[in-house]
C-alpha cells in the first residue's frame, strides 16, 4: 500500500502511542476502559473530526496513525491488543485525506458514547448504503459531423487526454469499447494505477480500482476483491456510455446495428469499484474513491448512484465529495434517481452538483400487434425471431390469477403455440417469458405500467415479443373481451429513428422540488436515459443456444445512463476550455439546453402535458451550443460558503462540507440566501407580503470580446419579473456585468400554484437562457406546489 492509500495501518511500521486501536479478532471485543459494558456489537462509523484538529507531522507519519491516535485516546484496551499481538488488525477502515476532515472505523455504541466526550468530536454517522441508480446518441446530441456541419467532436477532439473518473459496480475491461488502439498515453499529471495487468490496461483504461473496506467488514459472504472486475452490467455499461472507442457493428440481437462510442471517445478513463451486488453502495467507500480520485487527477467525476434519505449535504457522500471536487476543479455528474414521477423525490441535489434527469430518444425498436379484426397497434421489441411468420395465432390474457408467474397455471390454461398477454408489474418481463417458453406458448404481449404513458423500455426475452404501452394494452384486452376467438400475430419493423415528440422525460427520472434547498432548482438538465445501448459483459437474464455469440451490447434506462452522457460531454467542454470551472461547464450545459422537443414544440412528460422545471430541469443537453455558450454563470468552491451559512447550517457542518478549506465561522461572514447563489436557473419563493423578491446574477463573456445582450422575459400575467439593466455591454472576454431580477406576483399575494417563466440574454447567435422558477410560500408543502401544473411557461 502507497504512502496514500486508504485502508487499515500497517501497524508493524508505526509507533504503538499512533495506531493502537485493533482487535483481536472480528468478534467481540474488550470492554470500553472509560464507560460502560462494551456490547461488542460493531458496527461502521464515519466520525467526523472538529476544525481546526488537524495532525501534527512531527509527531504522526501520516494522516491515518493520527485518527488511530484518537480512536485510541477512547479504546485504551485496544494498546494491550497491540502489545500481545501485534499483528492484530486495526479497526480504522479509511483516513480521509480531502473529503472530510474525519475517518470510518468500526466501533461499539460504547465506543462512540465515549468519543462524543472528546473535544475533537462532531459527529459519528452510522454505516449507509446506496444504490446504483451508444449507437445513436452521439448523432442525436449533435457530436458528430465536421466543422462546417458544427459536429462538437470536431471542435474537441473528442475529449482527447481528459479523464473520467466513474464510480460504479465493477468493469469488463476486456471490452473492445476500451480498446486503447490509437489513444495517446494519459497527461502526465495522472498519478492513479489500474490494478489490473498491463495487457488489460491501457491508454483508454488507465485506472481501475477497487474500494471494498468497508464492505468486507459488514459482509461475510463478500469475496476479498482485489480487481474491480464486473458483477453486473452497470459499471461497464455506463463507462463506455462516457467514454467508449469506437466499435463497428454494435448491436443486440440485430437491433440499433452501427457503430458504437462514447460521448469522448478519446478521454481516458479511471475506474472506481464502489458498488457489489451483495450490498449496494457503501457510503464510506464512496468517499475513499472520491479522495483517491482527486489525488489521481481525474478531470471530470460520473457518479451513477444516490440516496434520497440523507439528511442534508453534510450527510450526503455526494455531496461531500462533489465540493471537494468542485475546489480541485472537477466537475461532478450524478444521476437524479430513478424514483420518478413522483415530486420532491430528486437526488444529489446539492449545488456544486450536475443533476441529471433523463429523457427518451427519438429511436425506437418497434414492432406491432396485428389483430384478427386487422387492427395493427404498435410496441417495441428486442426479441425479433427470423422466422415468425405471418399467420395468426390465438391470443390469451392473463387473468389475474398469477397465470404469467407460473407455469402449472400457464400448462393449465393449454398455451401451446398462442400468444399470451402479461402485465409488466412484479417479476421482470424476462423471468416472465421463460415460464411462458416453459409452457409452450409462441410469443409474449408485455403490458407496461400506466404511469410509463407511451414509453417503453424494452428488453430482450427468450420468445418473440412486443412491449406495448398501457393505452395500447387496454385495447388489447378490449379485443379480446368483444371477441370469441381472439387472435393476434406479430410484424417486427426494426430499428426506427425520427419518433416524433422526442425527447419525452422519462417516468422514472425523479422530480423535484429540492428537499434539501428549494431554491435552487434541481434537477439541473436532462439528458439520453432511455433504451441506450452501450456495452456490457454480457446480457443479464437471458439463455442463448449452445452455438449462440452472446451480445457484447446491450440496451438499459435510467438516470444512470444519462448521467454518464452529460460527463462525456463535460469532459469534450473541458477540452475545449481547459481554464473553466466546473460552475462555467454546468453553466454552459443548462443555459444552452433545448426546452423544445424535435417537433418545436414544448418537452412533454409521459402523460401529454409539458413538462415542468422540475422534471426536466434547464431541458435537454445540446451540446452543440454548450461548447459555445456566449455567457456563463461562474462560481468557485468558497462561494458556496455564504450559502450554506444562509441554510442554517452550524459551523460544524458547514466545515465538515468545505474540508480541506480552512475552518469558517458563519456569524462573521455574510449570509447568502439561496436565490441569490450565482446559478444557471432562478428560483423565487414568494413566501411573505409583499410577494415580491430581487435576485442578483453575474455573467462572464466566454463569446465574443466585444458584444451586447439584451434580455428577453417570458413570464404569466400572473406574474411580473423586470431585470435591470436590460443591456448588457461587453468589451472584453472574462469581463464579468452584473443584473438584477425583480420578481413580484401580479395579485399581491402568494400564487396559488408554481409559475414558470424563461429569461433569455441575445446577442447574434447566442441565445443565453435561464429558467424562472417561482414558487408559493412554505406553507404550501413542496410536494403539493410540485404537483400543480404550472402556469404560463412559453
Amino acid at each position: 500500500m502507497d504512502n496514500r492509500s486508504h485502508g487499515r495501518c500497517s501497524l508493524p511500521r508505526l509507533a504503538i502511542a499512533a495506531a493502537v486501536l485493533l482487535l483481536v479478532s472480528l468478534g467481540a471485543t474488550p470492554a470500553a476502559s472509560h464507560g460502560g459494558h462494551d456490547t461488542g456489537v460493531h458496527s461502521n462509523y464515519l466520525v467526523i473530526v472538529r476544525k481546526p484538529y488537524e495532525y501534527d507531522t512531527n509527531l504522526y507519519k501520516n494522516v491515518s496513525s493520527w485518527h488511530a491516535s484518537l480512536v485510541a485516546s477512547v479504546c485504551d484496551m485496544a494498546k494491550e491488543a497491540l502489545e500481545s499481538d501485534p499483528s492484530s488488525v486495526s479497526r480504522i477502515i479509511y483516513s480521509y485525506r480531502n473529503v472530510v476532515n474525519g475517518f470510518s472505523a468500526r466501533l461499539t455504541p460504547e465506543e462512540v458514547a465515549e468519543m462524543s466526550k472528546m473535544d475533537w468530536f462532531v459527529h459519528a454517522y452510522p454505516e449507509k448504503t446506496y444504490q446504483l441508480l451508444t449507437t445513436h446518441t452521439p448523432q442525436l446530441l449533435g457530436l458528430m459531423g465536421g466543422a462546417r456541419r458544427g459536429g462538437v467532436w470536431n471542435t474537441s477532439n473528442m475529449g482527447e487526454g481528459v479523464i473520467i473518473g466513474i464510480l460504479d459496480d465493477g468493469i469488463y475491461a476486456g471490452h473492445p469499447s476500451f480498446d486503447g488502439k490509437d489513444m495517446k498515453p494519459p497527461p502526465a499529471k495522472w498519478s492513479g494505477r489500474c490494478d489490473f495487468n498491463k495487457t488489460v490496461c491501457n491508454n483508454k483504461l488507465i485506472g481501475a480500482r477497487s474500494f471494498f473496506e468497508s464492505a468486507k467488514w459488514k459482509w461475510k459472504g463478500l469475496r476479498d476483491p482485489v480487481l474491480p472486475i464486473n458483477e453486473g452490467q452497470h459499471g461497464t455499461h455506463t463507462s463506455s456510455t462516457a467514454a467508449g472507442s469506437f466499435v463497428p457493428g454494435a448491436n443486440v440481437f440485430g437491433n440499433g446495428l452501427g457503430t458504437a462510442a462514447g460521448m469522448a471517445p478519446r478521454a481516458h478513463i479511471a475506474f472506481y469499484q464502489v458498488c457489489y451486488v451483495e450490498k449496494g453502495c457503501d457510503r464510506d467507500d464512496i468517499l475513499a474513491a472520491v479522495d483517491d480520485a482527486l489525488e489521481d487527477g481525474v478531470d471530470i467525476l460520473s457518479l451513477s448512484l444516490g440516496d434520497e434519505q440523507a439528511d442534508d449535504f453534510s450527510d450526503d457522500p455526494v455531496s461531500l465529495g462533489g465540493y471537494t471536487a468542485a475546489m480541485h476543479g472537477v466537475l461532478v455528474s450524478a444521476a437524479g434517481g430513478n424514483t420518478g414521477p413522483s415530486p420532491s423525490t430528486v437526488v444529489n441535489e446539492a449545488p456544486w452538483v450536475l443533476t441529471v434527469g433523463a429523457g427518451t430518444t427519438d429511436r425506437r425498436f418497434v414492432a406491432a400487434v396485428k389483430l384478427g379484426s386487422a387492427v395493427t397497434l404498435d410496441g417495441e421489441s428486442l426479441s425479433e425471431p427470423k422466422n415468425f411468420g405471418d399467420e395468426l395465432r390465438p391470443l390469451v390474457r392473463d387473468v389475474g390469477d398469477g397465470m404469467c408467474t407460473s407455469e402449472n397455471v400457464l400448462r393449465a390454461m393449454n398455451v401451446t403455440g398462442k400468444i399470451v398477454i402479461c402485465e409488466a408489474g412484479g417479476d421482470m418481463s424476462t423471468a416472465k417469458a421463460k415460464l411462458v417458453l416453459r409452457a409452450g406458448a409462441a410469443g409474449m404481449i408485455v403490458v407496461a405500467p400506466q404511469v410509463f404513458g407511451p414509453v417503453i423500455v424494452p428488453r430482450p426475452h427468450v420468445l418473440p415479443t412486443v412491449q406495448v404501452p398501457f393505452a395500447t394494452g387496454q385495447k388489447i384486452k378490449a379485443y379480446i373481451r368483444t371477441t370469441q376467438n381472439p387472435t393476434a400475430n406479430f410484424i417486427f419493423k426494426g430499428t426506427v429513428f425520427n419518433t416524433p415528440k422526442s425527447p419525452i422525460v422519462a417516468p422514472f427520472s425523479s422530480r423535484g422540488p429540492n428537499r434539501r434547498s428549494r431554491g435552487i432548482l434541481k434537477p439541473d438538465i436532462i439528458g439520453p436515459g432511455v433504451n441506450i445501448l452501450a456495452g456490457v459483459p454480457k446480457i443479464e437474464d437471458m439463455e442463448l443456444g449452445p452455438n449462440a455469440v452472446m451480445p457484447k451490447f446491450d440496451i438499459k434506462s435510467g438516470t444512470s445512463m444519462a448521467a454518464p452522457h452529460l460527463s462525456g460531454i463535460a469532459a469534450l467542454i473541458k477540452y475545449a476550455h481547459t481554464t473553466w470551472s466546473p460552475a462555467a461547464i454546468k453553466s454552459a450545459l443548462m443555459t444552452t439546453a433545448d426546452s423544445t422537443d424535435n417537433l418545436r414544440k414544448q418537452i412533454t412528460d409521459v402523460d401529454g402535458t409539458p413538462a415542468t422545471y422540475f422534471a426536466m430541469g434547464a431541458g435537454h443537453v445540446n451540446a452543440r451550443k454548450a461548447i459555445d455558450p456566449g455567457l456563463v454563470y461562474n462560481l468557485t468552491a468558497a462561494d458556496y460558503v455564504p450559502y450554506l451559512c444562509g441554510l442554517g447550517y452550524t459551523d460544524q457542518k458547514v466545515n465538515s462540507i468545505i474540508h480541506p478549506a480552512p475552518a469558517v465561522e458563519c456569524g462573521k461572514l455574510p449570509k447568502l440566501d439561496q436565490k441569490d447563489l450565482n446559478y444557471p436557473s432562478i428560483t423565487a419563493i414568494l413566501d411573505q407580503a409583499p410577494f415580491a423578491v430581487t435576485i442578483t446574477r453575474s455573467v462572464t463573456n466566454v463569446g465574443v470580446a466585444s458584444s451586447t445582450y439584451t434580455v428577453e422575459v417570458n413570464v404569466p400575467a400572473s406574474a411580473t419579473v423586470e431585470v435591470k439593466p436590460p443591456k448588457l455591454t461587453f468589451k472584453a472576454l472574462n469581463e464579468v456585468l452584473n443584473y438584477t431580477v425583480a420578481v413580484k406576483s401580479a395579485s399581491g399575494q402568494a400564487p396559488a400554484s408554481t409559475i414558470e417563466g424563461q429569461l433569455k440574454w441575445v446577442s447574434g447567435k447566442y441565445v443565453v437562457r435561464s429558467p424562472i422558477l417561482i414558487c408559493p410560500g412554505t406553507g404550501r408543502s413542496a410536494a403539493s406546489a410540485a404537483a400543480t401544473p404550472p402556469t404560463g411557461r412559453t
